[in-house]
C-alpha cells in the first residue's frame, strides 16, 4: 500500500462548517508514487514545453491528480491544448480565446448589462412573447428571446449549484458561474441551457481563476457530453446512452439485464442523472473530480487537440506500439480492436460497473422501479471511484470481446 502525503485537502476545496455532517467524506487521498505531483507534472515538459503527455496519463490512471496542479492538467486532459505545442504557441492560443470571451461577452452586455456586475439575475426578464418585464428594451428576435428567458432558470439553478462549498458563498463566484453559462447558452444556441450544465461548469469556474479561461476548459467538456443536453419534443439526447447501455448490459449480464427490462421497459431511466450530470450526485465534490479526470485520462486520444480545432472526430487507426502510449487505457482497447460503437463512452461502462456491484441485491430485492433506484442511490459517498473505474475496464474488455463473437 503506497503511503499519502498525509496533507489537509480541505484547504482547496473548504466545506461549510454547517455542511460538513451532510457531505460524505472524501476517498480520494493524493499517494506518493501514485497521484500525478506538481514535481512530476513540471518535469514532463521539454525545455521549449512540449509535454511527454503518455508518462502524465499513466500516472493520472494510476492515482489521480493533485489538486493544487488540476486546473493546468484538466486544460491538457480535456483537449485545450495540444501537447506536442510549445510554452509560446499555447499563450497565443489562450490569448486569442480571451479575445473570443471577451468579444462574446461585451455581445451579451449589450443586451443585459448586468453582466460583469459581480450579480446574477433569478427572476425573467423577459415574458414569452419578449416583451420586456421590467423597463427593459422589447425584443423581437426569436433566439434573443429565448437565451433572455433562460437566464433567470440559469439564475436559479447556480443557486443551488455545490452550495456545500465556502467557494460558492461569494455571490461574485456564483455570478462568475453564471456568466460563463449564460455566454455559453448563447454561443451554443442549438443547445442553448439545460439543468445540470451548471455541475459541469461548476469544477471549471473553481479550478480556473481566470473566467475566460474556465470557459473554454468548460466549452471543451461539453463537447464531450454536449449531446446529452440536446432535446426534442419526445427525447433527451441522453436516452441514446441509455439505450447502449441496455446493449451492454444484456451482452455481459443477460439475467441482470432481464430482471431491469421487465422492471423498468430496458429503458435503464434510473441510470439517466448519472449520465447527464457526470456522477455529480454519486460522489463527493473531490472525488467527483478524481473520477472525472482518470476517465479522462483512460479516454484520451492524442489527435484530440486538432479534431476539435477542425471539428471532427477522433479517427481509429492503426497505429504504432510508440504511439498506443499516448493513448489512454480504453481509447487504446478501441484502437487495437478497431472498435468505433462505443468509443469515449467509458461513463456508459461505469454504469454498468455500478449495476454489476449491485447484481445479487437487485436481483433479489428490486421489485419494481422504485426498488432500483433506491438500491442505485445507496451508492451516493460509497462508491471507491478507482475499484469502479478498473470494474468499467473489464466489462469494457468482455463486451468488445463478446461483441466480435
Amino acid at each position: 500500500m503506497r503511503r499519502s502525503t498525509g496533507e489537509d485537502l480541505d484547504k482547496y476545496f473548504p466545506i461549510r462548517p454547517e455542511c460538513q455532517a451532510d457531505v460524505p467524506k472524501p476517498r480520494f487521498k493524493p499517494r506518493v508514487g501514485k497521484t500525478l505531483s506538481e514535481r512530476r507534472w513540471n518535469a514532463a515538459f521539454t525545455k521549449d514545453g512540449h509535454l511527454e503527455i503518455g508518462g502524465v496519463l499513466r500516472r493520472i490512471q494510476r492515482g489521480g491528480i493533485h489538486p493544487s496542479i488540476k486546473a493546468a492538467v484538466w486544460e491538457f486532459l480535456l483537449g485545450c491544448f495540444d501537447p506536442n505545442s510549445t510554452y509560446e504557441e499555447r499563450n497565443e492560443i489562450r490569448e486569442r480565446r480571451r479575445e473570443q470571451y471577451a468579444a462574446w461577452k461585451a455581445e451579451c452586455t449589450k443586451m443585459v448589462p448586468m453582466f460583469g456586475s459581480g450579480k446574477f439575475i433569478t427572476t425573467p426578464i423577459v415574458t414569452e412573447d419578449g416583451e420586456p418585464v421590467e423597463d427593459v428594451a422589447g425584443v423581437t428576435d426569436k433566439e434573443v428571446i429565448q437565451w433572455k428567458l433562460s437566464l433567470s432558470q440559469i439564475g436559479l439553478d447556480v443557486a443551488r449549484t455545490d452550495r456545500t462549498l465556502v467557494f460558492y458563498e461569494s455571490e461574485a463566484n456564483q455570478a462568475k458561474l453564471w456568466q460563463v453559462l449564460a455566454i455559453y447558452s448563447w454561443v451554443d444556441s442549438k443547445i442553448g441551457y439545460v439543468q445540470g450544465m451548471n455541475d459541469i461548469c461548476s469544477p471549471m469556474i473553481i479550478l480556473l481563476e481566470n473566467e475566460a479561461d474556465a470557459f473554454w476548459c468548460y466549452e471543451h467538456a461539453m463537447r464531450r457530453v454536449r449531446e446529452n443536453f440536446r432535446s426534442s419534443t419526445s427525447s433527451m439526447g441522453v436516452q441514446s446512452q441509455l439505450s447502449t447501455l441496455s446493449q451492454i448490459m444484456k451482452v455481459v449480464d443477460p439475467k441482470l439485464h432481464q430482471h431491469l427490462e421487465e422492471l423498468d421497459g430496458g429503458e435503464y431511466l434510473f441510470a439517466f442523472r448519472m449520465l447527464m450530470v457526470l456522477f455529480r450526485r454519486e460522489f463527493s465534490f473531490l472525488d467527483s473530480l478524481y473520477l472525472w479526470e482518470v476517465m479522462w485520462a483512460m479516454e484520451y486520444n492524442p489527435h484530440m487537440f486538432q479534431c476539435y480545432e477542425k471539428s471532427e472526430e477522433p479517427a481509429v487507426e492503426k497505429v504504432n506500439s510508440k504511439m498506443l502510449k499516448q493513448y489512454g487505457k480504453f481509447e487504446r482497447k478501441n484502437v487495437e480492436t478497431g472498435s468505433v460503437d462505443h468509443k469515449s463512452e467509458l461513463a456508459i461502462f461505469l454504469v454498468a460497473s455500478f449495476l454489476e456491484t449491485k447484481n445479487k441485491k437487485l436481483l433479489k430485492e428490486a421489485k419494481g422501479l422504485d426498488d432500483v433506484v433506491q438500491i442505485m442511490g445507496d451508492m451516493t459517498g460509497n462508491v471507491d471511484a478507482k475499484k469502479a473505474l478498473n470494474e468499467a475496464l473489464k466489462i469494457h474488455k468482455k463486451y468488445i470481446k463478446a461483441a466480435k463473437k
